[in-house]
Formats: structure tokens, C-alpha cells, sequence
């Protein structure tokens, strides 16, 4: 081809990456490789295939480790863990410096071996993927020294079982072992069947660097390896990445064991353009968003919203510059697309697009040379379909972009959040208080202004509602592998379904003549629902006793249609709670204390006949949860987030929003102060609550009706239903519209609330019939109570040209 041609075409030539180094590490293993335990190899019983997936050919025999494998690890990760975490936070730095530098130094053949095993392209495994897994030994580094100052109150959680997906290997492998041996916890690492290698790499890597044996273990593995390190008993944690429906299984799977769970999972992210957008940065975004990695990302922006008043041309744009795009050979440093990872990814995204076909949609694909052999899928927009269309709500997984068009900035945000997912979100728009203001709409863990897959280990990354719970990344991610110092791993004795718990049996209203005592007239105390008193649905009522048994009042019998009302009233006020100023909450919250104060003596004489507390220990009560009170409403303006310290040039900004809807059943001891330990640090963060207050002394929950009426709480921000906490809180637990439940109370309930979870992958904080000291400032509040009522979005903010 003349000079004259070239400049014509503007057509690249190849620029093959050597594999020679990946290659001889291969043949030095004769391509067969077993687990790796213990800094050593621990022969497998049975081995897969690993195959190159732009030419089909097999690259090693991988090791199946199966339940065998996974106890072998799991021993030698028991074993590690008290030298490991009695380590100072200095010696953990010195051996995650290490690992850092040792990624370095063999940077690129990791680059390599990722791009032959994953079919990713080479510029993106050598630009991108291997130095953020070193960034993020270095950052987690600083994490370990900084430790014993900044994390004083938490201890690690112990052996924690990890499971990462094929998409994004070695990266994922960093993101999760990196905080968790920073903190002093062990490992036992599943990596995907597909992509093994660099795992295996990266095992060898840490042994070089010193790292202790048995800190570390690569077990590789099928399906059934994987599950048999979620179901394994030993491991404290378990961590995983991977596909929603899977991340259910899980969420089931772990219900009532006690182990600390965290998920990220699937998305379907919105990518919005408004009319003033740099219309060529927004297409070079998208470009990143959706065919970055075939678009096997799951925060791939994989639904292009655009404005209405620049869409066709905007879509003519886009379509020219796929025609641009290259899809080749992952080596070669001129390609923009690599391999799908398996031919049954492949048939599974082709699947879906078949599916938006026959529902009507149109298909643009370019007419881009693929190679003779290997698993290659063209990039694909698809245009002409409804928000309720299966490619616009299923996550395809692949270089598929599905666009829309909106008119408004309303209707944008209601477009974007027309998704079970939440993980990630693109805005386009030169004006920046549009943008932000979207931003805070939008319901995703990460969103970036003007740009788009941005990651740093500084900025925690995880999602809302379907697409998990949990962060990896950032100080927010280091709670996920820490616990406070004084708790106990809880380990449950019993996880039978709550549903089989004894029944009380309410008495019917029209009994008993009203009376409590045979005494004066005592009034039933109803349901507080949207800021009202109201009746039970069922109109049953059930009786109080005090500790010799004699019944001292009556409440109210909810039931499933009271606690729909409730979510109803709950998810009205959510809204406009959650937007009101800290500074706004903090004096509704100070008023709740002036007048539970001003009614101290009543409630301490409530506590004493509903418990047999006396006096002194029930003012002692009252006394503390007015502080309490106070506490939560101090922290109404100090816990909304900070700006996150990343590369960027720019702001990153870590906002704490509320989570939402919070299903809250309290612990049968300390009726008034568990009661408000519980509502208050929720409803300071901005969220709405359905509470079930203690089942045998709800009276001091009931009073409480006539405080917040006095107190200016808004309707629906605080909802209490009185009646039997078994069957209220399965419809709390199953309700789509909860967006977290907490339980303190018997075993067998927090079993059935992390099970019933799974559903809509709600958060669940959960006590497994564990006792906690509520008048203590560490157990009954403080940071632990605050994390849970928030959950993080990062907003990436460039600046400057």
C-alpha cells in the first residue's frame, strides 16, 4: 500500500505484543498447573483446559480443586491467621509494599498472560488492569500502617473465602485480597475456570515477595469448587463477584452461618447525554463504556440515554465511529476489541440480541473484518425499543449499547433508574449543576461526570439494589473485612425458619371489655402509620404482661396488609427525608430528645412494669436513650462523606447517602433504648423506617407515638406496627420496596431475614440471636450503627483541559 493509500484509509498496520515470556512461564510449568497452598504446589485430583479464546487453542490444564482442595486451603489459612493478624500494621505495609513492587517487575508478562487467557485487548491489561492492581497493593499498604491509628476500634474478620469472575481477573483478585490481608484477615481465592492464570501467576508472585505461607491460596476450580467455598464453615466471609442470579444463590446459600457477606454484582448502567454535551468526548466516552473489554464490564454503560433535540444526529456519530472500531487480535496494539471469552459467552449475548429483534428493535452492526478463527462478536447498537424491552432491562454482557431518548432532566433520571441494577452511571452535560444535580438522582454506587470507567483504589466501587451490597476500594472498603473489636464471629446455634416459632394468640378487641388489670380503662395502643395512629387491619389486639404475668395493657396485632401500609407510608416519606438538610434532621431529632425528656419519668415508669426494672435502672434507661437521641442527631451533618484522594484531576466526592427504606425489628431487652438506638442513627441519615419494636414490652415503643407527633418528624418517617415480630417480619424481609432490613433478635429470624433478602438483594444487619450491652457507648452506637444506615456513591468530577 502507497503512502498516499495510508493517509486515504488512515489504516494501521499490526503491532504484535511478544508473548515470548508468557509462553516460556507456561512451558516452564509444562503448561499443568495445580493449586497453590500454602506457598506451594498441592496437586489437584483432576484438571480443565484453559484455551486462548481468539484462536480456540489451549493455553494449560488447570487444577480442579473441588471440596478437597477447598479444605486443604481453608486449613492452611486457619493456620496462618493468628501470626498473620497479630503482625503490627507496619510488618503487613512492609509485605504489601512488596507484592506492589514484585507486580511491577513483572508487569508485563502479567499484561500478557491476562490478554491470552482473558481476550482482552493488550492495551487495555497493560495500561489499565496491572498498574491498578499494583495501585492497589500500594494504597492498601498505606492502609495496614495506618491501621492501629485510624481503624483502632476494628479487628479483622479472619478467613475469608473469595470468589472473582473472568472478566477483569488479576484486577478483581487485587481489589479483593489487597484491604483484606491489609487488615490482618487470610485467604482462599476461587478464580474463574476461564481465567486462571494470572491467578496462579500472582500466587507464585506473593511467595516471592515473602509473603507468609498460608496468608494467600489459589484454589482453582469449577462450579462446584466454587460452591464449595461459599457452603465451607471454616471461612468468616465470603466475597464475591459475579452474575445477580448467582450472587442470590450465594445471599441464600450463607443465610444464618454467620458470615459476613459482600456482593458486587450485575448492572445495566445508564450512559446519558444531554442537548449541551461535547457531543465527540460523550461518543469517545461511550466508546470506553460499552466496547472497553467487549463490553464484558459490569458497569459497562450498556443504555445510552440521549436527549431527544440531538439524538438522530447523535446516533449517525455513533454510528460512524463504530465503523471505526477494530476487532482483532488481542496482542496487537491497534485493535479496540478483543475476544469473547468463551463461545458460550458469545451465544449468550447473540441470545439476547435475537431476543430484542423479534420484540421489533432495529440492529446496526459495521462491517469490521473478524479473524478466521477464535470467538469474536461485533460491536452492536440497537435502537427502536421501549424501557420495558428485554435488552434494555437483562444485562447482555457484551459490546451491546441499547439507546433511548428523553426529553427533560425528570424524565432522564426516571429512565436511569428504570433498572433492578444500580451500579454505575455516565452524565454528559456541560453544565455542571445539571450534572451533579442528575448525579444525586440517579441511583448507582459510581458515577462519572463527563468521563467514564473510572476506578482508583481510593474510591470504594460497588452498587445499590440488585447489582449487591458492600464496597471494594476506599476506607469504605475496609469495613467489609473488619469487625468491631468487641464482637464475637457469631456463630448461631439454631437457623430453623422463623415461621415455625410459637404463635401468640391475639385477643380479639371486643374481649376483655377494654380493661387491663381489671382496673380503669386502659386504651389499646394502635399502629403509628404515615404520621397517624391507626387500627390494625385485622382489628385483634394482643396483651402486654408484666414479669408475674399479669397484664398490665394491650396493642395492637399487625399484620401483612399493616406492614404494606407502612412501606407505603415509609417509601412517600423517603424522599423528601432523605433531601432535607443534615441541619434540618438534627433539630427534629433534638426536639424527639426535649420531649422524651420532658416526659422521663412516665417512660421510666412504662420500662419498670413492663421489665421489673427498678427505678434508678429505668431512669438510667430513659436518661440513656435521650442521649442517644442527641448523639444521632449530632451526626446528622457529620457523616455525609469526603473527597476521596485519587488520581483525578478533579474532585472525587464519597457521599453517604441514606439507603432508603429500612425494615428495623427490635430486640426484646431494653424496649425503650434498643428502640431508639435502632430508628435514630437511620433516620439521621436520611432514611424512612418501618419498626417492629420488642414483642413482649412494646408499650414503651407505643408511647413513643405521642413524641414524635409533638416533634415535627414528618408523616411516613417513622412507622411502628405492635404485634408478633415472626410473621411481620417476612413480609418486611420479601417486600421489593425495603431497601434494608435490620434484625436483632432470635437466631432462627436472622437466618430467614438473609434468605428472604436474596429476593431483591436488600442489605441485612442481623444479630443471630447474639445479645449486645445497648447502654454501652461501643455496643449500642457509634460508627457501626452509622455504616449501616448509608451506603457510599462516588461522583467523579474532572476539571481543568
Amino acid at each position: 500500500m502507497s503512502v498516499r493509500e495510508l493517509f486515504q484509509t488512515m489504516t494501521y498496520g499490526t503491532a504484535p505484543e511478544a508473548a515470548d515470556a508468557a509462553r516460556a512461564w507456561l512451558d516452564a510449568h509444562k503448561r499443568k498447573f495445580d493449586l497453590f497452598i500454602n506457598n506451594q504446589w498441592v496437586k489437584a485430583e483432576a484438571h480443565f483446559d484453559s484455551t486462548n479464546p481468539a484462536t480456540g487453542e489451549k493455553i494449560a490444564s488447570i487444577g480442579d480443586g473441588g471440596k478437597k482442595g477447598v479444605d486443604l486451603a481453608a486449613q492452611a489459612a486457619r493456620a496462618a491467621f493468628p501470626a498473620w493478624s497479630a503482625l503490627s500494621g507496619h510488618e503487613r505495609a512492609k509485605h504489601l509494599y512488596a507484592i506492589a513492587r514484585n507486580i511491577q517487575k513483572h508487569a508485563r508478562l502479567l499484561a500478557v498472560l491476562e490478554s491470552l487467557d482473558n481476550g482482552k485487548p493488550i492495551r487495555e491489561s497493560r495500561d489499565l488492569d496491572i498498574p491498578l492492581v499494583a495501585r492497589h497493593f500500594y494504597h492498601h499498604a498505606g492502609w495496614a500502617q495506618l491501621q492501629e491509628r485510624e481503624l483502632a476500634d476494628y479487628q479483622p474478620v479472619g478467613v475469608i473465602g473469595q470468589v472473582i469472575p473472568w472478566n477483569f481477573p488479576l484486577l478483581m483478585l487485587a481489589w479483593k485480597i489487597a484491604p483484606a490481608i491489609a487488615m490482618g484477615n487470610t485467604i482462599v481465592i476461587k478464580p474463574a475456570p476461564y481465567t486462571s492464570l494470572t491467578a496462579l501467576l500472582f500466587g507464585e508472585i506473593v511467595a516471592e515477595a515473602g509473603l507468609p505461607p498460608g496468608v494467600v491460596n489459589v484454589v482453582t476450580g469449577g462450579d462446584q469448587t466454587g460452591a464449595a467455598v461459599t457452603e465451607h464453615p471454616d471461612f468468616d466471609k465470603i466475597a464475591f463477584t459475579g452474575s445477580t442470579n448467582v450472587g442470590k444463590i450465594i445471599r441464600r446459600a450463607t443465610a444464618g452461618t454467620g458470615k459476613k457477606l459482600s456482593l458486587e454484582l450485575g448492572g445495566k448502567s445508564p450512559f446519558i447525554v444531554f442537548e449541551d454535551a461535547d457531543q465527540d468526548a460523550a461518543i469517545e466516552g461511550l466508546v470506553d463504556a460499552i466496547w472497553f473489554n467487549q463490553g464484558q464490564v459490569c458497569c459497562a454503560g450498556s443504555r445510552l440515554l440521549v436527549q431527544e433535540s440531538i439524538a438522530p444526529r447523535f446516533l449517525d456519530k455513533v454510528k460512524l465511529r463504530m465503523s471505526k472500531l477494530r476487532v482483532g487480535d488481542p496482542l496487537d496494539k491497534s485493535i479496540d476489541i478483543g475476544a469473547i471469552v468463551d463461545p458460550v459467552q458469545r451465544r449468550t449475548i447473540d441470545g439476547w440480541v435475537q431476543k430484542g429483534i423479534a420484540e421489533g428493535a432495529e440492529i446496526y452492526q459495521p462491517d469490521c473484518p473478524l479473524p478466521d478463527k477464535g470467538c469474536w462478536y461485533l460491536p452492536t447498537l440497537i435502537t427502536n425499543v421501549s424501557s420495558a424491552s428485554v435488552v434494555v432491562q437483562e444485562e447482555i454482557f457484551g459490546p451491546v449499547v441499547v439507546a433511548l431518548t428523553f426529553r427533560t432532566p425528570k424524565e432522564a433520571v426516571a429512565l436511569a433508574n428504570n433498572t433492578r441494577y444500580g451500579l454505575a452511571a455516565s452524565i454528559w452535560s456541560e453544565n455542571l449543576n445539571l450534572s451533579l444535580d442528575v448525579a444525586r438522582k440517579v441511583k448507582a454506587g459510581s458515577v462519572w461526570v463527563n468521563s467514564t470507567n473510572l476506578f482508583d483504589a481510593a474510591s470504594g466501587f460497588g452498587g445499590y439494589r440488585e447489582s449487591g451490597f458492600g464496597r471494594e476500594g476506599g476506607r469504605e472498603g475496609l469495613h467489609e473485612y473488619l469487625r468491631p473489636k468487641w464482637q464475637a464471629r457469631p456463630t448461631p446455634l439454631t437457623t430453623e425458619n422463623t415461621e415455625k416459632k410459637a404463635k401468640v394468640q391475639p385477643i380479639p378487641a371486643a374481649l376483655n371489655g377494654g380493661k387491663a388489670n381489671g382496673h380503669a380503662i386502659d386504651r389499646t395502643a394502635k399502629l403509628f402509620i404515615g404520621g397517624k395512629q391507626a387500627r390494625s387491619d385485622g382489628n385483634y389486639t394482643r396483651p402486654v404482661s408484666a414479669p408475674d404475668g399479669h397484664v398490665i395493657g394491650q396493642v395492637a396485632d399487625g399484620n401483612r396488609k399493616d406492614i404494606r401500609d407502612a412501606v407505603e407510608a415509609a417509601v412517600k416519606a423517603a424522599d423528601g427525608w432523605g433531601y432535607k438538610t443534615g441541619h434540618s434532621r438534627a433539630q427534629i431529632l433534638y426536639y424527639i430528645a426535649e420531649n422524651l425528656s420532658a416526659r422521663a419519668d412516665e417512660f421510666a415508669q412504662r420500662i419498670s412494669a413492663q421489665t421489673g426494672a427498678d427505678d434508678a435502672a429505668a431512669h438510667a434507661e430513659v436518661s440513656a436513650a435521650i442521649s442517644r437521641l442527641f448523639t444521632y442527631a449530632a451526626y446528622c451533618d457529620k457523616y455525609g462523606g469526603e473527597i476521596q484522594e485519587t488520581p483525578l484531576r478533579g474532585v472525587t466526592m464519597a457521599l453517604h447517602e441514606p439507603i432508603g427504606v429500612i425494615g428495623i425489628a427490635c430486640p426484646d431487652e431494653a424496649p425503650l433504648l434498643a428502640f431508639v438506638s435502632l430508628f435514630a442513627p437511620a433516620i439521621a441519615r436520611g432514611n424512612s423506617v418501618v419498626i417492629l419494636p420488642s414483642e413482649k414490652s412494646p408499650l414503651s415503643a407505643t408511647d413513643f407515638y405521642q413524641v414524635l407527633e409533638t416533634s415535627d418528624v414528618p408523616a411516613g418517617v417513622v412507622n411502628i406496627v405492635t404485634g408478633e415480630r415472626a410473621t411481620m417480619i417476612k413480609t418486611l424481609a420479601e417486600h421489593d420496596a425495603v431497601d434494608a432490613v435490620w434484625y436483632f433478635a432470635d437466631a432462627a429470624g436472622s437466618a430467614f431475614v438473609e434468605k428472604a433478602s436474596a429476593e431483591n438483594m436488600k442489605r441485612t444487619w442481623v444479630s443471630y440471636g447474639l445479645s449486645r450491652d445497648w447502654q454501652s457507648e461501643e455496643q449500642g452506637a457509634g460508627e457501626d450503627f452509622l455504616f449501616n444506615a448509608t451506603q457510599v456513591k462516588n461522583i467523579w468530577i474532572p476539571t481543568g483541559e
